[in-house]
């Protein structure tokens, strides 16, 4: 078991530690998205739209859309919240689809928003699952994952005195404190460990698993689907067979919107209206995300009221007090809980947390296995071993310190390139995937200590000089988000100020300490010996 806790971890331990880093950060991608679109500074708090209000700007997008798509299969509206948001309209046709945001008191197409082109924090969850590597690094991401449950598992059985460790802390004393510090941070964020490694694999079950769907529904990746609309078709179609008619003349949205208002708690959001050239035409109408800061519930899905398009009638309803079946539940409360789609902004921050904390539990790991592998070198790899063991070194500083300064000059980029730059998002997703390569580079050049020491330097003073960056290119600063109450885009400078600090604090020690080999435990004399 031993053997196996440290191999699965070392061959794996590199690429979790950019894995976990990112899913860490992942967790706040709004926040993130928000501050690199950099949209400008609101000079008045926007106000909630009344329920007349949102009717109104519902009538507004039915006449865009008949007017410049009456002939589509498809209509979504997506109703503005407050006063600042735009109304957005989206058609789907033979011709091409239609696409526009419009003014909700007047229907006028409003000009392109002034943000900048970005992939924001949406980067960070692609290379969390997938490591923008597509298939190949979506099942990269699978197998390090299964190696990371099987150095879970047998970690636990190799650390028999798992509680006494978690109680023992030893600073000073070198490779045991960095071992003390490794079973602590374990052990605390296991729990933790356990539900994130494996919601992860169960949430893409039938990814990694496609047969038994392929054995029901054949091999076309479509006939899921189209079993499901055929289905959902046969249950929802109460109308008479003469009655059905290929684009039927859609019902008024604005008292269906009405209607379903009665029966959601929360907000129209979102207006589909589906008009498929067989089967009944629909019209479903979703509310606003419950709010999972208040909620006690795991699941916060918006629930959605579906209504014939010809006659209004409801076709099937889902309000919140609607009985609910255990089995349905099962994959979106694994979803949730990978997620975290509850619990609010604390649990976020809970999350960000014990992600950190398994970041580090990763990366002392493979620290702990350098050190102690070094000093009980028998040549192993013969005249190659001290080779081997200096890429090891590197990959270590490259698997942590790198992929933190990748994520920072990730922001970077996403300030510095020309804002008129073509395919200007991936320019960004390539600035990560340089300066992650330059460190490891660097830290191949480089001696341990010295690569090091100087890449935590190099992040703690990125971080700390974030914002002002953002303030010579944007004009916008942390003082007036916190004027404007824009918590969101003045969170993640106070974070990324926060980090620095502490990689600021881990650079001074990494040059004053280091990570030393244990000392040796002196022999007892015999008894009457001499001096």
């Amino acid at each position: 078991m031993s053997w196996l806790h440290t191999w699965c971890g070392l061959v794996c331990g590199w690429l979790l530690c950019a894995i976990f880093l990112t899913g860490t950060l992942s967790v706040f991608r709004e926040p993130i998205t928000r501050w690199m679109e950099a949209a400008p500074l609101q000079l008045q708090q926007p106000s909630d739209l009344s329920e007349a209000q949102r009717r109104q700007a519902l009538g507004l997008a039915e006449q865009h859309l008949a007017q410049h798509a009456p002939d589509a299969s498809l209509w979504r509206i997506q109703l503005p919240q407050t006063t600042a948001d735009g109304l957005q309209v989206f058609a789907r046709s033979k011709r091409g689809n239609v696409q526009a945001a419009l003014d909700w008191q007047t229907g006028e197409t409003l000009a392109e928003p002034q943000t900048r082109s970005t992939e924001g924090g949406r980067h960070f969850m692609s290379f969390h699952y997938s490591l923008q590597g597509g298939i190949a690094g979506f099942w990269a991401v699978g197998l390090v994952s299964m190696c990371m449950l099987v150095a879970l598992v047998s970690g636990v059985i190799v650390h028999r005195r798992i509680f006494q460790d978690f109680f023992t802390f030893r600073p000073g004393k070198g490779q045991r404190s960095w071992l003390d510090a490794h079973n602590a941070s374990a052990v605390l964020t296991l729990p933790f460990l356990f539900m994130i490694v494996y919601t992860g694999l169960a949430h893409f079950y039938t990814s990694y698993m496609p047969w038994p769907l392929q054995s029901v529904y054949g091999q076309d990746r479509s006939a899921y689907s189209r079993y499901q609309e055929a289905l959902n078709a046969k249950v929802m179609n109460t109308r008479p067979a003469d009655a059905a008619v290929a684009k039927p003349v859609v019902a008024d949205l604005a008292s269906l919107h009405l209607q379903a208002q009665r029966l959601l708690s929360q907000p129209v959001v979102f207006v589909i209206v589906q008009r498929p050239e067989q089967g009944p035409a629909t019209v479903r109408m979703l509310e606003r995300q419950p709010d999972t800061g208040t909620s006690r519930r795991v699941l916060n899905s918006p629930e959605s009221v579906t209504f014939d398009a010809t006659s209004g009638h409801v076709l099937q309803a889902s309000p919140h007090d609607a009985p609910r079946t255990t089995v349905s539940e099962v994959h979106p409360v694994i979803s949730a809980l990978h997620f975290v789609t509850f619990g609010g902004w604390p649990m976020k921050w809970l999350y960000f947390f014990c992600g950190l904390m398994g970041t580090a539990m990763v990366a002392t790991g493979s620290l702990l296995f350098a050190v102690k592998r070094k000093t009980k070198s028998g040549h192993e790899w013969g005249a190659a071993t001290p080779q081997f063991y200096r890429c090891i070194d590197a990959l270590n500083v490259a698997a942590l310190a790198g992929s933190a300064l990748a994520s920072i000059a990730y922001l970077y980029g996403n300030r510095l390139l020309p804002q008129g730059l073509e395919a200007r998002s991936s320019w960004e997703i390539r600035v990560f995937f340089a300066i992650w390569a330059l460190s490891l580079l660097h830290a191949l050049l480089r001696s341990p200590r010295q690569a090091w020491r100087e890449q935590l330097w190099a992040l703690a003073l990125l971080c700390l000089a974030l914002p002002l960056l953002n303030a010579a290119t944007t004009g916008q600063h942390l003082g007036l988000y916190l004027a404007q109450g824009d918590g969101l885009r003045a969170g993640v400078e106070l974070t990324c100020m926060a980090l620095g600090l502490l990689a600021a604090w881990m650079a001074w020690r990494s040059a004053h300490y280091g990570l030393k080999p244990a000392p040796r435990a002196r022999r007892a004399a015999p008894m009457g010996a001499g001096t």
